[in-house]
Parts: C-alpha cells; structure tokens; sequence
C-alpha cells in the first residue's frame, strides 16, 4: 500500500505538532512549580516587609509638629509655656521676649526695651486669675515682672484675646521710670503693664524661678549667688528680699522649686545640686548633692502624683487568663509598695550636666538615715549630707542611659506622663521611660547590663529596716539626632498640645525645644 505525497506530509505535520505540544508540556510543569515557588517565597516576604513597617510604625518616636514663626534672628535661650493657656515665652539674645501660640504657632507679641542685654531666662507666676505674669532675667543683671490681662483687646461677646493681638511690639522701655516701677505717664492700654524691675545681683541673671504657691520668686546669677524675692501683693507691684544665698562655690546656673512645699533647688558650675528651706525665718541650705562631674546646667521636679509611666503597660499580655489577672495583681501590688514608698520621700528631683549624664535624686525620710539600705555606708555614693538639725539626707537614685555625646543643658519631667526629655549641646533629644520592674527578686539575683535600660532600687520603710526591693529600671523610648540641624539645643519643656482637640479623651502633650539659631521647635511624640 503506498501513501499519497500529501498524506503523508500531513502525517509528518501532525507528529511534529504532537512533538512540539509534548516538549511544550514538560517545559511549562517546571516552570508551573518555580512560578508557584516564587509567588510562595513572594508573599513571604511581601509579609515580612508589611510586619517590619507595622513594628517600625508601632515604635515611639519623635515627630516635628511645627515651628513657631517667625523666629528670632538671633540665639533663643529658654521658652516657658505658661501653665494654663496655650502660649509660650521664648527668650532671645535680642532683647527681647516673644509670645507664640501653640495654637496656630504664630506670633502673638514681642515684649521690647525691658533689658539692656539678652534675655536668658523667663517663668510665668503660677495661680493668677484674670492675668498672666511673667518674670525675666537678663545678663543685664536686672529681673523684670511684667503683667498683662488675659482679656486685653477682647471685642464684647468674643474669644481669644491672645489671637487677636497678633505680632503686637510692646516697648516697655518706655514705661520704665528710674525707680524700676511703672511711670505715672505710661499708656494705659499697653498689652504688657510693666510692674517692677528687681535689681541685686552683680552679673547675668542665669535663671529665674516663682515658688509654687507664687509668693514667692527665686534666681540666680554668674556672680555665684541665689536671691530669693517675695511678692507682697499689695497691688502696687513691690517685692521683698527674703534672702540672699551664696553658699556655691560657681556660677549659679539654675533654680527650681518644688512642686508643693517652699523648697528650693539650684545647680552650679561647681558640679553640685543644694537644697534649700526656710527655718525660724532664715534660709539656708539643708543638702548637698554630689555626683555630677561637671556642671549642673539644669534641673526638674517630679510631679506630686507622678507614677512609674509604664507600670501597667502590657502586663499579662500572651499568657493563659488566670496567669495574666496574677500577674496584674502582681503589678498592682507592686505599684501601691512603689507609691506608698514614694510618699515617704516625697517627689524627687532630675539633674543634666557637662558631665552628659541625667541623674534622679531622692530624699531619704529621716527615720530611715541610719539603717536605710541607701544610707552612705550601703552604696557608697557621696551624695550625701549627713542631717543635723534641719539638715536632710539626699541619695542618687539613678543615673539614666548615656545617650548624649556632648553636654546636655535642659531635662523636662512631665507633669502629665511621668516621661523625662532631654537635650543638649549635640543637638539631639531624648524620651525616657521609668517602668516598674514586675519580679524583683529575680531582678536582683540578675542586675540589667543593657546599656538602654538602668535598674535602681528605691526600697527602704518608713521604720528605716530594710524592706522588700521596689525596682525600677529606666529605658530609652526615642531619639532624635540633628532637631535643629547644626545648631545646639538649649532648651526643652514639655507642654499641653492646643493645635486640635483631645483625641479619645487623652490630653496630649508636645515638646518644645529652643535652639542657637534662634528657631524654636514643636514636637509631638508617639508611643
């Protein structure tokens, strides 16, 4: 039989073809199952990548909220916000004192002619109603105290006053007399009533600081010595000279008092923190803290009713319900040792220094000095003045995590959150964070090396015998390097956030940071 020509190319064809769809066939299964390892390995990673963006966003940081406009065109010292509406006073090396909202972060006022000299440091009198006051020092070596009335240039039936008297220049030069009051020919409708100018110290005012109960108005000089001014409130604007302390041994850098009782603390360029108080109608110094290597640039108290801030966080979190309500319990019962402690000693202070370390002082109860196991013979910290009399026991409760490579000039305790910030000559800020450590006994038998996160204890009882370890440990929550670029930071103050509402019911803060370019910065943090 013989086959036709064309069918028998068409046969040819046909197992061609068959050929052909065959190779076809096992090349495609190879690289059905690459392609099937490839999208496998694909959504892995894919995964990966959207996990690591979701820690990365879940991490605490430090975000630029925005700048206070404009801003001065010279060094910007120290920017006070005032303790119940939302603006700020920021100091310059122009002479002047500008009023920023921290609403719209706009301009408000400039306060001009009051000093001869830069204008180092500013306070805002706690408890006035009805009218903010301010008080400044100068390297002019002069304090001024200037009042405004809160409802000045308020329309009838409108808001805001701060916001409608927008980049107002109040030369209060002009309303100084030679005696340092008000002239009787001074306008009356000036934003800013100049009050007094409070004349003493010998060179630049360095800080100024108003007691809690607002009475009474501390600060200090280059020329070594704190003076304490009491505000007679006789509605003619005179102060008083309570006291004049010279006690340290260098320029005074700063003054702070504490949050409830007439207690005083200053920093110096003798490396050394004093505490001061009022006995039998005469102030003198009651401790000497030793510690620091260098000088002590600035310093904080503790709020009154301040709590480790992470002491609840997360506690039990990923364990079986009835071992994560013991381990809250746990927590809990650590928290009232912690408290019930803390009210024995009252709120500690925060000290930054040239040496580049944050240091957390506390006072040691009186009963406890001989046999607390904080006591000078148990820890060998010279930080302590024995107590004679008056005289009271301070320790060094904890040096926070180095994280500054240059000399950290400001620290800020929030009164609201418990965290501390601070910031220095590196241009860097730092969040920190004390939390309460949940075993303490086996945080003693294994003390933290890490070098984010510093333990202490703060034990001791009432009865002055050893008790059960509290424990904390300090850890770093953020970073921010270069804030103003290449420009030191020479202040940082927390403060209440006003740009918009409370969100879920929080009140919110920012940071405030005041730089050598004269800029001044708003910060938000996220944890």
């Amino acid at each position: 039989m013989h086959l036709h020509p064309t069918c028998w190319r068409s046969d040819i064809r046909s197992m061609t073809t068959a050929a052909h769809i065959l190779r076809s066939v096992q090349f495609l299964l190879p690289l059905t199952a690459f392609q099937a390892r490839f999208n496998r390995v694909y959504l892995e990673k894919r995964a990966s990548a959207r996990s690591t963006q979701k820690n990365a966003m879940a991490q605490p940081s430090i975000t630029l909220l925005s700048d206070l406009t404009p801003p001065s065109l010279e060094r910007a010292w120290l920017s006070a916000p005032h303790p119940t509406l939302p603006i700020v006073a920021t100091c310059s090396s122009d002479k002047t004192v500008r009023i920023y909202s921290l609403t719209n972060f706009q301009l408000l006022s400039t306060i001009t002619g009051g000093h001869k000299r830069s204008v180092r440091t500013a306070a805002w009198k706690p408890h006035v109603q009805g009218e903010s006051v301010l008080a400044t020092g100068s390297f002019d070596a002069t304090v001024g105290v200037w009042r405004r009335w809160d409802s000045f240039g308020r329309a009838e039936g409108g808001s805001a006053a701060w916001e409608s008297n927008a980049e107002a220049e109040v030369d209060v030069g002009a309303c100084i007399g030679q005696t340092g009051a008000l002239n009787e020919g001074a306008e009356e409708d000036e934003e800013w009533r100049f009050a007094v100018l409070l004349d003493g110290h010998d060179s630049e005012v360095k800080s100024v600081s108003w007691s809690a109960s607002g009475m009474l108005l501390a600060t200090c000089a280059r020329d070594k010595s704190i003076w304490i001014w009491e505000d007679l409130d006789d509605g003619d604007n005179n102060f008083e000279t309570v006291a004049v302390m010279q006690e340290h041994g260098g320029d005074v850098k700063c003054v702070a008092w504490h949050p409830a009782e007439e207690c005083l603390a200053s920093g110096a360029y003798d490396d050394t923190i004093r505490i001061w108080r009022e006995d039998l109608d005469d102030w003198g110094q009651v401790a000497c803290l030793k510690g620091h290597g260098g000088t002590v640039w600035f310093l904080d108290w503790e709020s009154m009713d301040n709590v480790p801030s992470g002491g609840q966080n997360g506690v039990g979190d990923g364990l079986e319900e009835e071992e994560k309500k013991k381990k809250q319990e746990e927590s809990a019962a650590l928290l009232k040792q912690w408290q019930e402690q803390h009210a024995t000693s009252g709120p500690r202070l925060i000290s930054c220094s040239d040496d580049r370390t944050v240091r957390v002082w506390r006072r040691l109860p009186k009963e406890s000095h001989a046999f607390g196991a904080n006591s000078s013979a148990a820890t060998g910290i010279p930080s302590i003045i024995r107590p004679t009399g008056s005289d009271e026991s301070w320790v060094e409760e904890a040096v926070l995590p180095h994280a500054h490579e240059l000399t950290i000039y400001a620290v800020a305790w929030s009164r609201q959150t418990g965290l501390v910030a601070s910031a220095g000559a590196d241009g860097r800020i730092v969040v920190y964070e004390e939390r309460l450590v949940q075993s303490p006994r086996e945080a003693d038998a294994a003390p933290t090396s890490n070098s984010d996160s510093i333990a202490m204890d703060t034990e001791t009882d009432t009865a002055g015998k050893p008790s059960p370890a509290v424990r904390t440990e300090w850890s770093i929550l953020a970073v921010m390097d270069g804030a103003h670029g290449i420009y030191e930071i020479n202040h940082i103050a927390w403060a209440k956030r006003a740009d918009r509402g409370q969100v879920q019911g929080q009140k919110e803060e920012v940071l405030v940071t005041t730089a050598d370019d004269g800029s001044v910065k708003v910060w938000t943090f996220q944890r």
